[in-house]
C-alpha cells in the first residue's frame, strides 16, 4: 500500500470529510481560503495545513500531483 493510503486508514471520517473537500478545492485551483505555503528548496511543491492535517502537493502547469497526506508532525516534510 502507498504513503497516501496508509494515511487516510489512520484519519478519522471526520478528517476524511475535510480532506475531501480540501482536494476538490486545490482540484479546482481554489486554494485562497487556506493555509497554504511554498516548501523552500522545492520547485513548485506546496502545503495546506488544515488543523492537524498537512497536504504536500506538487502544482506545475496545471497538473497538480498529492504528494503526502498526514498528521502533522516532526517527519511531515521530509519528502
Amino acid at each position: 500500500m502507498d504513503k497516501i493510503g496508509k494515511a487516510l486508514k489512520k484519519i478519522s471520517e471526520k478528517e476524511k470529510k475535510e480532506l475531501k473537500g480540501i482536494l476538490k478545492n486545490i482540484k479546482l485551483g481554489n486554494i485562497s481560503g487556506f493555509d497554504v505555503k511554498k516548501l523552500k528548496g522545492h520547485d513548485n511543491v506546496y502545503r495546506i495545513r488544515k488543523g492537524v492535517l498537512k497536504i504536500i502537493f506538487l502544482n506545475k502547469d496545471d497538473d497538480i500531483k498529492i504528494l503526502v497526506i498526514e498528521r502533522r508532525s516532526d517527519n511531515t516534510y521530509n519528502l
